[in-house]
């Protein structure tokens, strides 16, 4: 492997930019936090694992401020904290995120429910906080994180780029389960969503029969839009810190472009803000009441069940017994 490249010097604009995405992405998982403790009838399971993924990447926008502030320019020992902090809860946000997708796959497609969900969500919690609280203290004990000149951050500490194995070590504390969700995010929300577009054909042969047809129908189409959206959101925001890492591995001068670098600042530190816009301002059961709150009006009574899934049972051609879609699942359309 090539020695390590010159250190990425962050101008002040770009610093500033970075840092604004910091503190959007810690208001935006502050307000999904703050939706869960205010409305305890959104509190559907989905949205409970939502709450986990907002507290790890609050945590990960609070560490990477600090970061991007002080802007490190060698080795200490709030270098090395800032860096396990930030790594502890990005690995998280990628086992959170991806636990999401499995999650709805598994109670949409395969119709886990009751005990099974419990115990799925047990493990989900073993996993997603203990896999990288046991990577992350391996790399702090084995003295693996520390200054990296901005090359695979923009003023953050990582990996420090004069270990040996640094490599495997950048891997292991984030980028082997970035790429994994590359892969499994697409595969899972694209399962999930051929199987609600079969039962939404399904559902239509029997529409002028069914007087909810229509609200069925829109939240259908709403939720097929999320299930597209939500892997490409993850995929535009973190493939900038994707390609800086080949570049470093590579030794390319092309790491410290400046585009490139404000584009990876805003896609390693903007995940709670993106999730606050998909699934609070662009959630109407939430964002409802949330402008109600805000202007002090009182909100409209809730559906006859907000937090819980939509479910469109009809009987297919074949004499199947029937098909359910738990669409509002995702969470809430």
């Amino acid at each position: 492997m090539p020695p390590p490249a010159p250190p990425t010097v962050l101008v002040p604009s770009e610093r500033a930019v970075v840092l604004l995405s910091c503190v959007l992405s810690a208001l935006g998982s502050g307000l999904l936090v703050a939706t869960h403790a205010l409305w305890p009838d959104l509190r559907s399971r989905a949205r409970r694992l939502l709450l986990f993924l907002s507290l790890a990447d609050l945590l990960s926008a609070a560490s990477y401020f600090y970061g991007v502030l002080q802007d490190f320019s060698g080795p200490s020992w709030d270098c090395v904290l800032q860096g396990a902090l930030s790594t502890f809860a990005n690995t998280s946000s990628f086992f959170w995120t991806v636990a999401i997708a499995l999650y709805l796959y598994l109670s949409i497609v395969r119709t886990t429910r009751g005990p099974r969900a419990g115990r799925l969500l047990l493990a989900f919690h073993v996993v997603s906080w203990g896999v990288p609280l046991a990577i992350t203290v391996a790399a702090v004990t084995l003295k693996k994180i520390g200054y990296d000149a901005s090359d695979v951050s923009v003023g953050w500490c990582w990996i420090d780029l004069e270990a040996k194995d640094r490599v495997l070590w950048m891997l292991l504390t984030g980028k082997l389960w970035e790429l994994l969700a590359y892969v499994m995010l697409p595969v899972l929300y694209l399962l999930i969503r051929k199987h609600i577009n079969r039962a939404h054909q399904a559902l239509s042969e029997y529409r002028p029969i069914l007087s909810e047809a229509h609200r069925l129908q829109h939240h259908s189409s709403m939720a097929d839009k999320k299930l597209v959206l939500i892997p490409l959101i993850f995929i535009s925001l973190r493939v900038w810190s994707t390609v800086r890492f080949v570049l470093t591995l590579c030794g390319s001068p092309a790491v410290r472009t400046p585009v490139l670098v404000v584009l990876h600042g805003i896609g390693n530190t903007f995940q709670g803000g993106a999730n606050c816009i998909m699934f609070v301002l662009c959630t109407r059961a939430v964002r409802t009441r949330l402008f109600s709150l805000c202007c002090c009006c009182p909100s409209p009574p809730p559906a006859e069940s907000p937090a819980g899934p939509l479910r469109a049972s009809t009987p297919s051609r074949t004499g199947d017994s029937g098909t359910q879609v738990d669409s509002e699942e995702l969470p809430h359309t």
